[in-house]
């Protein structure tokens, strides 16, 4: 038998659950068939006019959608446009455009004209042009801060990297990758990527996980000595193959 009172949160947790999957059709909607009016809206999906609202309001708050002026082709009638709301173009990448896909048929392309050696100079080419920004912000910090620095660079760039210490060094752990589907694939990514992490910060490292390996975490180990030593660097991927 329920508590009194556990059915007033179940019935709210319902509720928020059909909120946001009406948003959700209120959004396919308007990215399968374009800029939609509040009216178009509620035709095709069976709703009030006010339920519209309410949901396009919540969308936009959550930067999905945007209001605009409806585009006029040929005599304008009299009276002021229709409002349109639009997706933004984060309310775009909510949704899969395989974007993924695209990117691993252009690799593999790549590979079947071009060859391997083809696949690892985009790999490098991509990296370093990364790698500018990150080198910046690794140069600025103190030598006992500069895989903290490289972290945040990272994160800025969309990876949820932290750097924690570890026995006789640190680890730089990576939370998210937003090229783990294609490096699946590709390994040379993530080879890229680790070669780059030892040239900026001046030392050998050795990759432990990755996500596109099925590792929760990517996780690279950075020895002590990167605090202390400028020499040529090398990178390793010794313990675990990168994706």
């Amino acid at each position: 038998m329920k508590n009194v009172g556990e059915a007033p949160q179940e019935e709210l947790a319902t509720g928020m659950r059909s909120d946001h999957s009406t948003r959700n059709r209120v959004a396919r909607s308007i990215l399968d068939h374009g800029p939609s009016t509040v009216a178009d809206l509620a035709k095709r999906l069976g709703l009030t006019q006010a339920a519209v609202r309410r949901h396009l309001d919540a969308l936009a708050h959550e930067n999905v959608v945007e209001p605009r002026e409806q585009r006029v082709y040929g005599a304008r009638t009299r009276g002021r446009p229709a409002k349109v709301f639009a997706l933004t173009d984060c309310g775009r990448d909510a949704f899969d455009q395989s974007y993924d896909k695209l990117a691993a048929d252009a690799l593999r392309w790549i590979t079947e004209h071009h060859g391997e050696d083809a696949v690892v100079a985009f790999a490098k080419a991509r990296i370093a042009a990364q790698a500018e920004t990150y080198k910046k912000a690794v140069d600025a910090a103190p030598a006992e801060r500069r895989t903290e620095a490289l972290a945040k660079a990272l994160t800025a760039d969309g990876y949820a990297a932290t750097a924690r210490s570890a026995p006789v060094g640190e680890q730089l752990c990576q939370h998210h990758c937003p090229v783990a589907h294609v490096a699946e694939q590709f390994p040379q990514l993530c080879e890229a990527e680790t070669e780059m992490f030892s040239t900026l910060l001046g030392t050998h490292v050795q990759r432990l996980a990755t996500i596109a390996h099925g590792d929760g975490v990517c996780t690279t180990f950075i020895p002590r000595s990167t605090t202390q030593t400028t020499d040529s660097p090398s990178a390793s991927t010794a313990g675990r193959n990168p994706a």
